[in-house]
């Protein structure tokens, strides 16, 4: 599997070069080369099997039934992205070995680095567009990490945070405009997609499709009026400049408009959308990068430009457009990567990037000087070098183009003022920098030649810009086509890579441009030297990142204020807002689409069901009166309410409900009594006419909202259960779960094989919930005035719900409160184990499971807690919650994974069928480690929960404690005379 292996071998070396040491640069920078170019390598070997148009694909079965496999792809246009993200990958890595300083936490930038390309190549080779949009979100994010490299600068952390915002709201508008596409052809296949072009460009959300996809894509490629995150992203190291800006993250955007190109292509919308935000970036991009006085500015703002040329080339709905575009992206990462490099170069030699502190550099800096005016050239669209030939195209395009009048004269004047602008810059970057007097004084180091290594990849580079330049028939030729034919459709439009075509109107443009950029730099010149030109003509007022943080600022400001409109820290008010809105939303849903009764017939009627519901009923509504006088005895009559639940799961023959039920309520009463400590405590103030009647308003008003609320539920839940249901899903489980499941218990076997991919989620949800109460209580300090009591007062409780589980309390003592002896409920722990155990083996025959399992065991541990105290348990018990969570999310991710090694989809079930000598036939499930794994999470996270409650209990005991010491001898002192 080649393919996958190219997006998977990054990763995993960004696992390994993450767990090398710091001080093992050499290691670090030959394993993510290696990677990097070995991946580089592979990839040309497949271009035989590329040339003629065909497609390699492989998939691996991932959810079948919900349409979900992971799909990778390559075509000609995936191949050539591939060479790029990884031939330029493996440059980057050499040259950021020597750049690199020996401080900097070199791990975390390769590990960043190779996780960066392997989201790159996932990208470009994924064959599903949910794929797609889930590594282009992963570039968002690895992006922001190298942007934010250096998270001590300020500027660092602000171009990082901008970046990730901005790129990562385009992602969420392209996954919206990948469920449009999705639900137009029926399919999220590309292969699909990219067949029906007509059927999509026909349907009437074509306009919205086209309005989502075109979002993800102008923001990743910085397309106006989106392109200010870009330079602002120049804050990351040069190696991450080089790679992110060349060949990688701000490609992507082109590489997905190319890539949809014969779907979305061919109308009026894509061609104002595209080539108007296209050349609105071209010259924007290209007049402020002549105005830079940063070397890495003044590349981010012509990086800007050049990606407009591609987005306008794109959007002009001509086939052989959008061959110019591809050969562009060719042309354009090599001798940005090659300008990036040599300005990295000039940075780490002489200490600075002020293009006004720099001249001269080529008497000292001969080579690297002599690699960056030809990269800089290249740039300019010089004759004889690769990007003169793309721009020629682009020309010929924009002369050539049928359309309105206005249209066939203005296209041809942007497209020459944007080549005045590119000479322009690329001049300032070469005179301004390299010729002139000597820098002097001027800079902080003396610039002298890198070391030979260094400037290797930028030689390489600047050599391909050469080569292509001078026989691009013979050197780029086959790429090209077999890179611009999926693009196009499959037919190659006829076009040349000729050097000379003849005096016509595009060289004459060309001629143009050189000619007026050079003008353009000289009076340019003067105008620096008179000291006028200190900001940017006409746009030095409109800054992006001004603007972007004062909508930040603004949108938290309204945060801000709907909090406090809307936010409370009491429970009641809360619960109330969340049930009023929950009502509200079903009253509209049944007024819209009115519900009735069904005609199926009743069960006839039972008084003892009748009678353990109103049992239920007077526990629930007595719990709720006695929350005013006594917590504890409401909390145990709120138990007596769950349990005629679990009676009522037990009446309609779904054990394993019950038994769930039963456990989760001893697990939540305690929990809920390690939290009543928390409240405040009851006052018997006596209380005024007017606060009495407003309390009584607002328990009135809470009964009608919850009534409500029960009433519409029961009624919803009447109107289900009366009606008819001649396709039920029950007979496909009762058929299967034997048979395919190797189980008699319908309900655990539906959960660790039939859902299985449910439980993981959800098992993966519990152990983040318990994470989190873990770190919160951590950080959680209860007010200092609640716990600062005199300690006659904390002995004393209201309510007695505070000292049940009091850590602080004698074992004796707590055993006494309870009436339980200790050495009972210590004797119980192995005899609980084994009941656990017993729950555990049944499970997928009988009522029980690994669910089940964990929350006995977790019963058995507190309950040696509650008799105790937390510090014996922990030191005759050693229990690790945290260990146990991710022993069992691990379990139970391989036991899913084991599947997928033998072609199975996810989590597909296997029972092998094993003679022992004693035992006889033994029938063991896969599904059986999957259910080991849910056991131990779910007693990892039930412990965590409880555990740092308690520990929470210990540490505010002990500083209330303290406090009170305190107290006392103050008293002491004052009460001695201060002696």
């Amino acid at each position: 599997m080649p393919l996958a292996l190219l997006v998977a071998l990054p990763f995993v070396a960004s696992v390994i070069a993450a767990l090398l040491p710091s001080k093992a640069r050499n290691r670090e920078s030959t394993l993510a080369g290696m990677v990097a170019l070995g991946c580089a390598v592979q990839a040309a070997w497949l271009f035989p099997r590329l040339a003629d148009g065909n497609v390699i694909r492989e998939e691996i079965r991932w959810i079948p039934s919900l349409g979900l496999e992971l799909v990778f792809r390559m075509d000609g246009f995936a191949w050539l992205f591939c060479m790029l993200v990884l031939g330029i990958g493996a440059l980057v890595v050499l040259y950021a070995r020597y750049y690199m300083s020996s401080s900097d936490p070199v791990p975390r930038f390769f590990s960043f680095f190779l996780a960066f390309m392997g989201s790159m190549v996932g990208v470009v080779l994924s064959g599903n567009l949910i794929q797609m949009v889930l590594f282009w979100e992963l570039t968002s994010l690895f992006s922001f990490l190298l942007i934010g490299y250096w998270h001590h600068r300020r500027d660092a952390r602000r171009g990082a945070r901008m970046a990730l915002i901005i790129t990562g709201a385009g992602g969420l508008c392209l996954l919206a405009g990948a469920l449009v596409l999705g639900r137009i052809v029926g399919s999220y296949e590309l292969d699909a997609v990219l067949a029906s072009g007509e059927q999509i460009r026909a349907s009437r959300l074509y306009p919205l499709a086209l309005v989502l996809v075109l979002l993800g894509a102008f923001t990743k490629s910085a397309q106006f009026p989106f392109h200010f995150w870009l330079p602002r992203a120049m804050a990351a190291p040069t190696p991450v400049s080089a790679y992110l800006h060349s060949a990688t993250m701000v490609k992507l955007g082109v590489f997905l408009m190319a890539r949809l190109w014969p779907v979305l292509s061919g109308t009026e919308p894509w061609f104002w959308l595209v080539s108007g935000a296209g050349a609105a970036t071209l010259l924007l991009g290209g007049y402020v990068a002549m105005f830079q006085r940063d070397l890495k500015a003044l590349l981010a703002y012509s990086t800007i430009s050049h990606l407009g040329l591609i987005t306008l080339l794109l959007g002009l709905n001509s086939p052989l457009a959008a061959v110019a575009a591809v050969f562009h992206v060719m042309n354009h990462a090599t001798f940005k990567a090659s300008l990036f490099m040599a300005a990295g170069i000039i940075d780490h030699e002489s200490g600075t990037r002020d293009i006004r502190k720099l001249s001269g550099l080529l008497r000292l800096m001969p080579i690297t000087g002599t690699l960056a005016i030809i990269a800089s050239a290249a740039m300019a669209g010089v004759p004889l070098l690769n990007g003169f030939l793309s721009k020629e195209m682009f020309f010929a395009e924009t002369v050539f183009i049928q359309a309105t009048p206005w249209i066939n004269l203005s296209l041809p004047v942007i497209a020459t003022l944007a080549g005045v602008f590119s000479v322009t810059y690329s001049a300032r970057f070469v005179f301004d920098v390299f010729f002139g007097p000597p820098p002097g004084p001027r800079v902080p180091k003396q610039p002298h030649e890198p070391p030979r290594w260094m400037r290797v990849p930028a030689e390489l580079l600047v050599l391909t810009c050469l080569v292509v330049g001078v026989a691009p028939a013979w050197s780029v030729g086959a790429f090209l086509a077999t890179a611009a034919m999926p693009v196009v459709g499959g037919e190659l439009p006829d076009y040349s890579l000729a050097l000379w075509h003849g005096f016509n109107l595009p060289l004459a443009m060309s001629a143009i441009a050189l000619v007026g950029g050079a003008g353009l730099y000289l009076l340019q010149r003067r105008g620096r030297a008179r000291g006028a030109l200190e900001h940017t003509p006409l746009l030095h007022r409109f800054d992006g990142q001004r603007m972007f943080e004062n909508l930040l600022a603004r949108l938290s400001e309204a945060g801000r204020r709907s909090r406090r409109v809307l936010g409370t820290r009491r429970l009641q008010v809360q619960l109330l807002l969340m049930v009023a809105v929950a009502l509200a939303g079903a009253g509209a849903s049944l007024w819209l689409a009115p519900a009735t009764p069904g005609t199926r017939a009743l069960l006839p009627f039972s008084p003892m069901f009748a009678m353990t519901w109103v049992i239920g009923c007077t526990c629930a509504l007595a719990a709720a009166w006695q929350a005013k006088f006594h917590r504890l005895a409401s909390l145990m009559l709120a138990s007596g309410a769950g349990l005629v639940c679990c009676t009522t799961y037990i009446w309609f023959s779904a054990p394993d409900l019950a038994l769930t039920q039963l456990v989760v309520e001893t697990v939540t009463t305690v929990l809920i009594l390690l939290g009543l400590r928390w409240l405040p405590m009851r006052t018997a103030k006596p209380q005024p006419m007017r606060a009495r009647m407003r309390l009584w308003g607002r328990r009135g008003r809470d009964l009608l909202v919850a009534a409500a609320a029960g009433g519409g539920l029961a009624a919803l839940a009447w109107i289900m259960m009366t009606r008819p249901f001649p396709q039920s899903i029950s007979p496909f489980f009762l058929e299967r779960a034997l048979s395919e499941g190797g189980g008699t218990n319908v309900v655990n076997v539906m959960l660790v094989d039939f859902r299985g991919f449910d439980t993981f989620g959800e098992i993966a949800v519990l152990g983040i919930v318990a994470l989190a109460v873990y770190a919160l209580l951590r950080r959680f300090r209860p007010a200092r005035e609640s716990m600062a009591l005199p300690a006659q007062q904390r002995a004393q409780p209201d309510d007695g719900s505070s000292d049940l589980l009091n850590p602080r309390r004698a074992p004796d003592t707590a055993v006494g409160y309870l009436m339980v002896p200790a050495v009972l409920v210590r004797l119980l722990l192995p005899l609980s184990v084994l009941v656990s155990v017993y729950f555990f083996m049944r499970g997928h025959n009988q009522p029980g499971g690994g669910f089940v399992a964990g929350l006995v065991m977790s019963v058995a541990l507190l309950l040696q807690f509650i008799v105790s105290g937390t510090e014996w348990v922990e030191e005759h018990l050693r229990i690790y919650p945290r260990r146990w969570i991710a022993v069992g999310l691990l379990l139970a991710l391989a036991t899913g994974s084991g599947a997928l090694l033998f072609g199975y989809p996810f989590l597909t079930t296997h029972t092998a069928h094993l003679h022992l000598p004693v035992l006889g036939e033994v029938h063991v499930p896969s599904a059986l480690f999957f259910d080991i794994g849910v056991f131990a999470l779910v007693l990892g996270a039930t412990m965590l929960i409880l555990t740092a409650l308690a520990h929470q209990s210990i540490r505010s005991h002990r500083w209330a404690d303290e406090q009170a010491e305190k107290q006392a001898e103050r008293a002491a002192f004052e009460a001695g005379g201060g002696a």
